[in-house]
Parts: C-alpha cells; structure tokens; sequence
C-alpha cells in the first residue's frame, strides 16, 4: 500500500503536467464530517482538479450541489458525449487528468463512446457516473444500467463504489491508474445513497491496488541487444507512435534520431513528436502515408518501434508487412508487444527511459551515421519522385487541400488543431506542418466522428492562451456542435473550419474507388439544399459564422477568423465534392500496393536497393 504522490500521479504525464503537480494537495489529518457528494469533491479538488466537463441528472445530482461552492470549475455540456470529448481533449492538451461527470442509465451509457476514443488513444480520463442507490441495483430501476460492467472492456480500470469511506482513496486510485503506466480512462460509477450518506474525509488516503506496478525501466541486455541490432542494419527505420509523446520522450527522440542518422517516420497518433520539417523525416506511414515512408518500412531491415502498435492502417496486409524487418519493439504495456508482430527484441518501459538509454548504448558503438547513405540516397530520390501534393479541382470549386494548407501557414506552428475524423483528418495530418509536441489531436484508434468540437472545447479550456482550430467535415460537425452553445456562453473562443463537400467524404471516396460510383447515402444536403446552413447555424449557437467559397477568400477569412477573440468562430468552407486523399492503400491490401494517386502506383521492385 502507498500513499498518493505529486510524482505518482504525474510521472507518466509531460514536463508541463509535473510542474502543476509540484505542489502537494494540502493533508487534511483530523477528519471533516461531510456528505458522501462532500468527500467526492473535496477528493477532486485535493487531487489538483480544475475543471470538470458534465450534466446533472437525478442519480449524480447530490454531488453538484457542494460542486456548487467548489474552486472546480464545472462546464455545464450540451450531450455528455461532449463531455467526455472536451475531457479528452483538455487531457491529451495538457496531459493532466481530464474529467467528465453524468448521470445514471443514458448519461452514463452517452459517455461509452468518448471512453472507447479514450482507450484506443491511451488517453488518461476519469469518468464519474452516478448510479441508482444500492438497494436498487439490479432490478432495472429508472434510469439504471450496469455502466460498470458495460465499459469493462474499454477501460483501464473501473470502480462501483459501496461506501461513501472509500470514495477519497478510490478516487485517488483512479487518477493515479489513468495517468500512470500507459495512460487511459478510468471509470467511477457512484451510487445516489452513497453520494447521500453522511461520512467523513480525511487527505491522503492510502492506495491499494496490489499487482499494479508499471515497468518504467527497460530491461539493460535488451537494451544492449537493441543497440547492437542498429550497429549492424543497414537500413534502419525509427517507428514512432504516440507513446513517445505521452511519455514526453520528444527531445530524446530527436537527439537519438540525429545522433544515428537513422530516418524517422510518426504514425497519425504521434504527429508532432519529430518536426514536420527536419530532414530525417519522411513522414506518416500507413493507409494516407508518404511513399516514401511506406517504402520505408517496406524494405526496411531494422524497425525500431516506439510506443507504436503495429495497428493495421500502419501495416496493411500483416503477413506482407516489412517482410526482411528485425523488429526492436518498446512500449510501456507488454500485451502490446508481440501482439500483431513478433519482436526480435521486446523492450518492456516508458518511452522516455527506453530512448534514453538507447542514446547511452548506441552511443557506445563504433559505427557512424555514414553507414546510411546509401538508404538514403533511395529515400531521397523517392521524395523527389512522390512528393505529397493535390490537383487543383477542374470545375472551378475550392480545393480543400488548399485550404488545410493555407490555413496552415496562416496560423502558424504554436496552434493547437484538432481534427475530426475523415478525408478532412488525412489532408490536416498531411498538408499543415507539426513541429511541436502536443499540437496535434484527433481520434486516431476510434475514429471517432464528432470528436473534433468538443475536444477543441477541451483543449482551450486547458489552454487559454493557445489558439485552438478544429478541422471538421460537415457529416463529423453535425453530430456534435451542439457544444459550440457551450463554448459561446462560456466564453471559450474556439475556431471551427468546417471542410463542407456536401457529403460523406471518406465514404463517397470508398464508393467511388469500390463500389462502381454508386453514392448510396453519403450526400448530407449541405451543398444542393444548405441544410443546416452552417453560417445561421453558428449564429444561432452564439458564434461567428462566416463562409469561403473561392480560392481568392481563403486568406483573407481565415485572417479574419484570427482576428476574432472573444467569440467562437465557425467558418463554412463550401468545398468540391469529388476531391480524394492519396497517397492510399487500400484496406486489407500489402503496402506494396501503395496509390500514389489515382491509377499511379509506384513500383517498389523497380526502386529496390
């Protein structure tokens, strides 16, 4: 057993979440008498809580009313799907805990989907349901339903609490599991008659939760083996995923990556982790990678992985992917290693100790950067020869490359962008630039539409001072920009760039490559009708709303967007309808097969070393 630290709570998280965690929450040594709902929110505000995402409803409401005189601000959403969207976001922008609260039965159940987002992204939140009162727990009283055993498969960890004692070190046990290890959400369901009951709080409680303990450390002759394995290959491949930022491993990954000379490629997850613009980047890999990091991984003889899965938009076909690859693999969760893809060298540990000690061991050996050119000099010709790009639509409508693009450049590096899910995601993951950790959220494991509003909402809300554009398709902003009422009444200035083609863009694309043209159900209405028109639409949820529809626009809205601070703004960019992300591979098909673009492929065989 061990009492809740400071470094417990944050040692997983980045620099930034350490140094708010600095500060020990006050002891509270004599007991207070209190409500179970007291003991709940004197717990979030001991555990350094600031803000909590969330909607009242009879089982959850005996704790909002001492929430009502907390110092935890609590922003009232519009669906709690939002809710534990906006916690996702303010969480994966700040990397502290994020917080969502709903009621019992359907507010609870609204939460499963963020909670799933959350799981596949490894995302640190704490989720708090109420429950209906003990007594009537399994006998489908109003409003119940076993959350608990409904989210068992897509949490890291969740509670039903049985005594309003416990609800202080149940609590403390859920920040430290979400934020510890591989970070994800975990989820508390509380019962009305225990938030009711008269109890008493004392700070801290003692952690109980045997057999938990994180393997921070990799293993040394692992270690040592890794290093030998890059002494020797002759064609190495830095695979990095979003544990390297979660772990906040991004300048150890850079020294490493410049030290070896080895290339870099980031999965969608890790965008950010390695500069856009750094010469040993190649880019993202997978299903919309570059070619010339799908090439990459192809032909590699060495992938050394870091908190990356080997999930199947990276590798395509399995038993095609990198057939002449060594495989170094380290993450800080063991069920992950070996799971897809055998490892030659399993490396157990948090990133940041891993590339460390890499850099250590490496360093050691005698062999140089010099060893790779001519890999590179192949890599580099493919750049030349497949460089990322779009056409210019011949009907005279709006490219919507152009605008991620330019929206880009205008807004600049230190922006925080935040993307649905869909064509809109591929071309914000390709044609704006990443050069820094933590400027770049999206739902990569889910794929989750009606991500992108909330989780922006999230994100501002933890960083006030940061300007936040979300990157939204008209089917993914329909389902949830509810929240932009939210963000209108208080007071988060979020931008939204809605990316309208009128349709379903990703599966139109699906359609129109695999299904002979045949557009069944993919037209929203948004261009033919204007239905919702997004400019009165913004309005009438308390925003900006303006509209793009020529090239010669594009700057001087988003300019003007930029210039709004005190508002949400919602831009309709009415874009064409038959606009496609390449590069593509298609699902279930080798990365050999690679799209450069439509009837383009390259031959691999051709560029073969």
């Amino acid at each position: 057993m061990t009492r809740p630290t400071p470094e417990s709570l944050a040692h997983r998280a980045n620099p930034a979440t350490v140094a708010a965690a600095a500060t020990p929450a006050p002891a509270v040594a004599s007991p207070v008498p209190t409500s179970g709902a007291g003991s709940l929110v004197r717990s979030l505000e001991a555990l350094g809580v600031e803000v909590a995402f969330g909607i009242p409803g009879g089982a959850i409401l005996p704790a909002y009313d001492p929430l009502y005189d907390s110092k935890v601000r609590h922003i009232l959403v519009r669906h709690e799907q939002g809710a534990g969207h906006a916690a996702t976001g303010y969480a994966q922008a700040t990397g502290k805990v994020g917080v969502c609260i709903a009621t019992s039965g359907p507010g609870a159940t609204n939460l499963v989907t963020p909670i799933a987002d959350a799981y596949m992204d490894s995302v640190p939140i704490v989720a708090i349901t109420g429950q209906v009162a003990r007594p009537s727990i399994g006998t489908d009283a109003f409003q119940e339903a076993d959350i608990q055993g409904i989210t068992l498969p897509i949490t890291k960890h969740n509670f039903l609490v049985q005594t309003p004692e416990e609800l202080p070190r149940i609590l403390a046990e859920a920040f430290h599991l979400a934020i510890t290890g591989r970070p994800g959400p975990v989820l508390v369901d509380i019962p009305k008659d225990v938030l009711q009951a008269q109890t008493t709080f004392t700070w801290p409680p003692t952690l109980d939760l045997p057999g938990y303990r994180p393997t921070l450390h990799p293993h040394g002759k692992q270690i040592r083996e890794a290093a030998r394995l890059i002494a020797e290959a002759r064609r190495p491949v830095l695979y990095v995923g979003g544990g390297v930022l979660k772990a906040g491993a991004t300048d150890g990954l850079r020294k490493l990556a410049e030290m070896t000379g080895i290339p870099v490629i980031t999965t969608l997850m890790a965008l950010g982790a390695f500069p856009d613009s750094h010469p040993q980047h190649l880019g993202m890999p997978g299903m919309h990678g570059t070619v010339p990091a799908v090439y990459a991984l192809q032909k590699s003889d060495l992938l050394i992985t870091l908190g990356a899965r080997f999930d199947d938009r990276v590798t395509g076909k399995l038993d095609s992917f990198a057939p002449d690859a060594k495989i170094v693999h380290a993450d800080i969760d063991p069920a992950e290693i070996g799971k897809n893809r055998h490892a030659d060298v399993p490396i157990v540990g948090d990133a940041r100790h891993v590339i460390d000690e890499l850099i250590a061991a490496v360093s050691a050996t005698a062999e140089g950067a010099g060893q790779y050119e001519p890999w590179w000099a192949t890599l580099n010709e493919l750049r030349k020869r497949y460089p990322l790009g779009y056409e210019e639509p011949t009907d005279g409508t709006l490219a919507p490359q152009y605008v991620i693009e330019r929206l880009g450049e205008i807004v600049g590096p230190e922006a925080i962008y935040v993307a649905g899910v869909g064509q809109h995601q591929m071309w914000a993951s390709q044609f704006i630039k990443y050069e820094q950790p933590g400027t770049w959220l999206n739902s990569g494991g889910a794929g989750t539409m009606g991500y992108a509003v909330p989780a922006a909402m999230g994100a501002k809300v933890g960083k006030p001072d940061t300007t936040v554009w979300a990157i939204d398709g008209d089917g993914c902003f329909q389902m949830t920009n509810q929240e932009l009422a939210t963000c209108a009444l208080e007071g988060i200035p979020v931008k939204i760039a809605v990316i309208n083609n009128g349709n379903l863009g990703m599966v139109r694309q699906w359609q129109t490559l695999f299904y002979d043209g045949r557009y069944s159900n993919t037209e929203l209405g948004t261009h033919k009708h204007r239905i919702p028109d997004f400019v009165k639409l913004a309005e009438a949820l308390g925003c900006i709303g303006l509209r793009c529809e020529s090239k010669d626009d594009v700057d001087k809205i988003i300019k003007q967007a930029m210039e709004i601070n005190d508002a949400p703004v919602v831009i309709d960019f009415t874009v064409g309808k038959d606009a496609m992300v390449w590069p593509m591979v298609a699902a279930g098909t080798s990365n050999d097969e690679i799209m450069f673009a439509r009837d383009v492929r390259p031959n691999f065989e051709e560029d073969d070393l």
